[in-house]
């Protein structure tokens, strides 16, 4: 009867997740009105590179329709900037968002300057949409670019470089607008000088990069990188000493036409805030003269992003039940082993010395994490200077795996110390911990581990297949992977896998008491693994709160603390898989080998790869 049960709730999870995903697949193509495909575009030296194609209906060779190209910034995909690309191919633009270089599913570049030579690659589908004629409903002279953080920066480079090869033709340049978003590192003259097209500008008046600024801050209104966006196009007027926020400078039809755009926002969540996002959407239809007769403010993405969401969550329940129903086999029922005494609850100084241990935990995890990031610099030097290599490409996951190894060894350390102090007061014991388990056993949870693994990313790839959506909320995702990822898994597991076993031996061994109230144990068990983190974002935004610059104001620092919105849902999760698997087998190796593997080929899908072409 169980394993009817299971077997009934596991197909019901995969039924929620297939409506759920037709319903954002829907909403992505605006119920069947916009065509968005998949594309790989062959590029220089041998380069490739992934993009997404949405093309509306209406869009034909008798009525062309202007053309958007979406640049993702650093560390995202196409998949992360879909919101835009929804939001403008249903008002009829089309849009191609691509994979920048080393992310995604593009190839690495040949160049360490991918951003300023190549564009991520956005310079490639200029020409090819121009010279090739294949896409001949696009309206050649309306064609625009877009993109956020770095990949504005690639906009504008780009805008600069088609209008130097505008001017030395004679000619009006290929890129009719870019609009910049998070970016004003370059806005310097020798790069705005040349641009022949029109220009919307938006940076968040909460950057946490805007240390880097001139002035140090991210207000656009007297900031030098804004008023020479302005003035760029003001040929032989006046200069501006002032930037007024949201208002129209210049000429749509000569291509001076400026606007600048301070919303009130975080960097990170710039691309997802609904101002934004109209602001961008009002941009491109002005320059375009585009009426869609849709409302700026008029966003369906958020739907899509919440049925992504349901399928994202589901996807984590299908575990439990599918590891269930293989144990109940004949080859798997070895695995499960009747559970061991849990522990009295803490009581006295007993409650005093769990919350040292944690706290110990958590400042460790705290004060080791930049460390560790600049640790992998030097560790691992081509990675971090964005050349080609095998040898653990991954730049800003290096530094994440390094803080997992180190806290890892240490949670050991401390687990062990916890177990000698409860054991010398007969709190313990040994077989409590649910550690026995033969070679063949062990094997067998390795088997399994992978079965699982393979089931859950074969139902994603499916999905994509079929829907062209994956499991995702914003800017955390759990995203289809080429076949070289699987390679990287088996390079970065073992390391991280000394984290993730740390955690299954506190969680099971030293947190999991009599009586205990499974919500509150789980949300507990969530916060004692993630407070260190949660320590540093919140040191780094309370300093940023009340002195406009965050505390880790090095160029690379607040990247690396940027990554931890992504990293911290992850890992407060985790206890919650550790504990239910513990809870079918007895012991605690099935749940971080299963978890340590979806997990970790999370991260390695959702960030820069340098391989080797």
């Amino acid at each position: 009867m169980k394993t009817l049960y299971r077997t009934r709730y596991l197909f019901s999870l995969i039924l929620v997740i297939l409506f759920s995903s037709f319903f954002a697949s829907m909403i992505q193509s605006s119920w069947g009105r916009v065509d968005v495909n998949s594309i790989i575009l062959p590029t220089q030296n041998g380069q490739i590179l992934a993009a997404d194609i949405f093309k509306p209906k209406s869009a034909k060779e008798q009525n062309p329709a202007p053309l958007v190209v979406v640049v993702p910034g650093f560390q995202r995909s196409k998949e992360s900037l879909s919101n835009l690309s929804i939001e403008l191919s249903r008002r009829g633009i089309s849009v191609i968002s691509i994979d920048p270089y080393a992310q995604g599913a593009s190839s690495s570049s040949m160049s360490r300057m991918a951003a300023t030579d190549e564009g991520y690659g956005m310079f490639a589908v200029i020409d090819y949409v121009y010279n090739s004629g294949v896409l001949n409903y696009v309206d050649r002279n309306r064609i625009g670019v877009t993109g956020h953080s770095s990949g504005g920066n690639a906009a504008l480079k780009g805008a600069s470089k088609f209008g130097k090869i505008a001017d030395s033709m004679g000619v009006e340049s290929r890129i009719n607008s870019v609009f910049i978003s998070g970016y004003v590192l370059t806005l310097k003259k020798e790069i705005l000088d040349p641009v022949r097209s029109n220009m919307g500008l938006s940076y968040a008046l909460f950057d946490e990069g805007a240390f880097r600024n001139e002035l140090g801050h991210a207000d656009m209104r007297h900031a030098p990188e804004a008023l020479r966006f302005v003035n760029s196009g003001k040929a032989d007027l006046p200069f501006e000493d002032s930037v007024l926020i949201d208002h129209y400078y210049g000429n749509i039809e000569d291509r001076s036409f400026r606007v600048v755009h301070n919303e009130k926002v975080l960097h990170p969540f710039q691309p997802y805030d609904s101002i934004c996002l109209a602001n961008q959407i009002r941009f491109f239809e002005n320059v375009f003269r585009w009426d869609s007769q849709i409302d700026p403010f008029d966003q369906v993405w958020k739907w899509k992003e919440l049925f992504t969401l349901i399928s994202f969550i589901c996807s984590f329940f299908i575990l439990l039940p599918l590891a269930q129903i293989f144990l109940k086999t004949a080859f798997f029922s070895s695995l499960v082993q009747n559970i061991s005494d849990p522990l009295p609850r803490p009581q006295k100084n007993i409650k005093y010395f769990y919350w040292i241990l944690i706290l110990i935990s958590g400042l460790v995890a705290c004060v080791s994490y930049i460390p560790m990031a600049e640790l992998s610099k030097a560790l691992f030097v081509k990675a971090s200077s964005r050349l080609q290599t095998w040898f653990f490409p991954q730049r800003m996951n290096n530094a994440i795996m390094l803080w997992a190894f180190l806290n890892g060894l240490i949670g050991m350390g401390l687990f062990y110390f916890g177990y000698n102090f409860l054991k010398n007061r007969k709190i313990i014991d040994i077989y409590m911990l649910g550690l026995d388990i033969s070679k063949r056993n062990l094997l067998k949870t390795c088997f399994l581990s992978l079965i699982i693994f393979c089931c859950y990313y074969t139902l994603l790839f499916f999905i994509y297949f079929v829907f062209h959506v994956d499991y995702r909320f914003l800017f955390v995702g759990v995203r289809v992977f080429n076949p070289e990822m699987l390679f990287l898994l088996f390079m970065y597991v073992p390391f991280f896998f000394i984290f993730f076993l740390s955690n299954s031996l506190r969680v099971n061994g030293l947190m999991r008491f009599r009586n205990d109230n499974s919500f509150r144990s789980l949300v507990f068990g969530g916060f004692a693994s993630t407070i260190g983190l949660i320590m540093i974002l919140i040191v780094q935004y309370s300093v940023f709160m009340f002195t406009g610059t965050v505390f880790w104001d090095t160029s690379n620092h607040w990247l690396y603390v940027n990554l931890l919105f992504g990293v911290i849902p992850m890992i407060f999760i985790l206890p919650a898989f550790n504990k239910s698997f513990f809870l079918i087998t007895g012991r605690i190796y099935l749940g971080p080998i299963t978890v340590c593997l979806i997990f970790i080929m999370v991260l390695l899908s959702n960030t820069v790869c340098y391989i080797p072409l």
